[in-house]
């Protein structure tokens, strides 16, 4: 049964990856693209003006790790594609663009996939075609949107904290957020309930870090189409991930 039902994950995972790539080359890739034309802009001599900038400097000289991570754990900002895409060799291992974008989205499909249905496992509370919706939406609430209140989806040349700060902060976020809404989403007691509500506040009570300047070569209207981009494809992503585990679930593992 364990089996079947990690098997069924990793072919849930693997689909939402592909989809979770086409509806990136739709919207988010394109948004990537043009942030780049800003990188290695001089700041505008006018702070009033939209490209007002200071160039990123500290942040992205760690970008190819923050994305790398990023790339592994979670689809919400996919930024790493523009990293040595005019380098010969290509992005990744000598894949073009687009392959490093769809091997990255399966790895972290899959990935996500297997935690979904360990820890339904683990909470005797299987997906099912009814409530794969309601997995997928706690998922994506857990990893995306509660953590992008703080630590927002960045385009390349962004300002950002130091890297380590963000990425302890980020993972920190999760743990807390996905203990919430549990809490909040399984366990009937009231006492249950507020201590969800609690731990889904701690990380924003205590704060993201965040960096001394905050201008940037990078349009700011630009920057908020991405966030709103990319929360919106890995909401898309979830949705997609919990109704096809929940649908194979019903369809084989009850067979």
């Amino acid at each position: 049964m364990i089996v079947k039902t990690l098997l069924a994950a990793l072919v849930a995972g693997l689909i939402a990856g592909v989809f979770m790539t086409g509806a990136q080359e739709l919207r988010v890739i394109p948004l990537i693209l043009h942030a780049e034309e800003f990188e290695g802009q001089e700041p505008a001599a006018d702070p009033a003006t939209p490209q007002a900038d200071h160039q990123h400097s500290s942040s992205f000289e760690g970008g190819k790790i923050l994305d790398g991570v990023l790339a592994a754990l979670s689809p919400i900002t996919p930024a790493y594609a523009h990293e040595g895409e005019h380098e010969e060799g290509g992005i990744m291992f000598g894949m073009s663009r687009f392959s490093g974008t769809l091997l990255a989205n399966l790895v972290a499909g899959a990935g996500f996939a297997l935690l979904l249905a360990g820890i339904s496992l683990v909470a005797n509370h299987p997906v099912t075609f009814a409530n794969g919706v309601y997995w997928g939406a706690c998922g994506w609430l857990a990893v995306h949107l509660l953590p992008a209140i703080g630590l927002p989806p960045e385009l390349p040349g962004f300002p950002a904290a130091e890297l380590q700060d963000r990425q302890l902060w980020w993972i920190a976020t999760i743990l807390f957020s996905g203990a919430g809404l549990y809490l909040l989403a399984l366990r009937p007691e009231l006492l249950a309930k507020i201590a969800g509500l609690v731990l889904i506040a701690l990380p924003h009570i205590y704060g993201a870090p965040q960096p001394l300047d905050i201008s940037s070569s990078v349009p700011a209207v630009l920057g908020a189409e991405f966030a709103v981009a990319a929360l919106a494809t890995t909401l898309a992503f979830w949705l997609v991930l919990g109704t096809v585990l929940g649908f194979i679930n019903d369809r084989f593992l009850k067979a």
